[in-house]
């Protein structure tokens, strides 16, 4: 059986344990001085012919809630001290033995050398419960949302509009901009287009809805890590089915790096170009690049693909562009380029960087994504999208426009007087997020009132950088969250992320589907939920 079999076959073993040595201490993650902001007294008001997205935000008395809406699956912060010792004892071992693993931010080559400095990733010891219901929503939604950016991408004139004032104050979106219609100038057609996307939702405590955070069509992280969050919480559940009184096949299948590997040699099959290999733009240093390797692996073992990693800056320094088209990387011919990078001002740190991602676009190699895709996936374009007869420009269905449009939370421009002078008054209710990805970039509580009130008083025009969220209050649940080895009992709140796959030849879909799950939790203080920017652990998701 080959590593990547082993690795994602359906049972995993671990080393039976002789003995438990360690003595563990539970401690609290919780060092963020912002407070979660209690909204027990409220819920949006809304009547059903009404959008979130277009009104500002409206609350009503309710009754104090008692037990949360989502039940637990037991009661984690209560169990037995030596089942604890067991399960956590268990759970280092397994990430260790399977390869649930990040480089250690302490140890200075770990994001540039495999193997050096190695740490468990950041994970949940067992998984957390979530409606059956909602999980079949939001896995139902992810082929409309594929192919809704999928029709977006090839409207250019959309993208260039929606993010025409947002183009004037941030010099990123800038960038991406020129270079998007610089194709549009040369009429640069994607002929095969490829997305793997992440579209990230909380469920609502008060509305008791599915709402969606953001899409990401960019370096969509943890496919391989989530699966072997979901194996790792499968077999301690298996192993400890009568401590527990759970059972493993109410954890969801995920085969996320499988179907993510898979869109890629299935990409790379329509290159038809048996020579070329699949090249992984990535970050000079990359803590999660074990997360990518796993990709990398199972298209190796399974397809047989080469596949070769590159910085941007290398690419500037390394490739070129035949007459055809071609695109030829330190003399290899790159059929898929699929970013890990590039999304982030920071992974752009001189010009050779935007030169790299200039060339990219104008050659004939496959990009996941390519540029208009990058931009379909910003929080403008987001907000826009969420306007009153917007979808109606780009999907056909009825039936599918509802079901999207059901998934939105509020969201609104800068330029709308009545919400911002909703947001100054009762900020706790938003969130203000520019045109970022990578977490740690959002605007919570007082400092909403503060960054508004200053923007109106600049006069500046710098508002068409942001846009404003409804803020999710989600359900709040117990946890054990595994740190450097460490569990800490916490309470915490918890964001499903559904990846989907899509692929198009011209007119023909060859691939439209939902692709895995990511399960994320974070202490219930913290606004952020990034795992790899250290706000949030690694989770998999229990169906009640």
């Amino acid at each position: 059986m080959s590593a990547a079999q082993w690795c994602f076959s359906d049972t995993f073993s671990i080393l039976p344990r002789e003995s438990i040595p360690l003595s563990f201490q539970f401690h609290s993650l919780t060092r963020i001085s912002r407070k979660r902001i209690p909204i027990k007294f409220a819920k949006l008001a809304m009547t059903q012919s009404q959008s979130p997205a277009a009104l500002p935000l409206r609350t009503v008395p309710v009754e104090e809630e008692g037990a949360s809406s989502v039940k637990p699956i037991i009661d984690l912060h209560n169990l037995e001290p030596k089942l604890l010792q067991n399960l956590a004892y268990d759970a280092l071992v397994w990430s260790s033995l399977n390869g649930l693993l990040v480089g250690d931010r302490n140890s200075q080559r770990s994001g540039t050398i495999p193997g050096v400095g190695l740490v468990q990733a950041p994970f949940s010891l067992l998984p957390t419960s979530f409606p059956e219901s909602h999980w079949k929503q939001a896995c139902e939604v992810a082929p409309i949302f594929n192919e809704l950016v999928d029709r977006v991408s090839q409207d250019g004139e959309f993208l260039q509009e929606s993010l025409s004032r947002t183009k004037k104050v941030d010099d990123f979106t800038s960038r991406l901009l020129d270079i998007h219609s610089k194709m549009l100038e040369m009429n640069k057609k994607e002929e095969i287009c490829l997305g793997l996307h992440r579209s990230d939702y909380m469920l609502d405590e008060q509305t008791k809805l599915l709402l969606q955070i953001e899409l990401n069509t960019i370096s969509s992280s943890f496919p391989g890590l989530s699966c072997l969050v979901t194996e790792l919480h499968r077999s301690l559940i298996q192993q400890n089915r009568q401590d527990l009184a759970l059972d493993p096949d109410r954890i969801p299948q995920n085969s996320a790096v499988i179907k993510f590997a898979e869109a890629l040699s299935k990409a790379w099959n329509e290159y038809n170009n048996p020579r070329a290999v699949v090249m992984f733009v990535v970050q000079t240093e990359e803590r999660n690049m074990y997360d990518q390797h796993w990709i990398s692996l199972v298209l190796k073992e399974r397809h047989q693909l080469t596949t070769i990693r590159k910085t941007l800056a290398e690419i500037d320094a390394l490739g070129e562009l035949l007459p055809d088209g071609t695109l030829v990387v330190d003399g290899q011919v790159i059929a898929v380029v699929y970013f890990r990078a590039g999304y982030a001002p920071s992974d752009y740190q001189s010009e050779s960087e935007w030169r790299a991602r200039h060339l990219i676009e104008q050659s004939r190699a496959i990009k996941c994504p390519s540029i208009s895709y990058h931009l379909a996936g910003t929080k403008k374009v987001q907000q826009e999208l969420a306007k009153p007869n917007v979808l109606e420009r780009f999907l056909d269905s009825e039936d599918d426009i509802s079901k999207v449009r059901k998934c939105f939370a509020g969201l609104w421009s800068l330029d709308e007087s009545d919400v911002i002078k909703d947001a100054i008054q009762r900020p706790e209710l938003y969130v203000m997020k520019p045109q970022r990805e990578g977490g740690g970039n959002n605007i919570y509580g007082d400092d909403v009132k503060e960054s508004l009130l200053k923007l109106e008083k600049e006069g500046s025009g710098n508002e068409a950088a942001y846009i404003l969220m409804q803020r999710i209050f989600p359900t709040l649940s117990k946890a054990i969250l595994m740190r450097d080895g460490i569990p800490h009992k916490e309470q915490v709140v918890s964001e499903l992320g559904i990846y989907g796959a899509y692929l198009r030849n011209k007119t023909k879909v060859i691939i439209n589907e939902q692709s895995g799950y990511l399960m994320r939790t974070k202490v219930s203080s913290s606004n952020e939920g990034g795992v790899a920017s250290g706000f949030a652990v690694l989770d998999s998701i229990y169906l009640v």
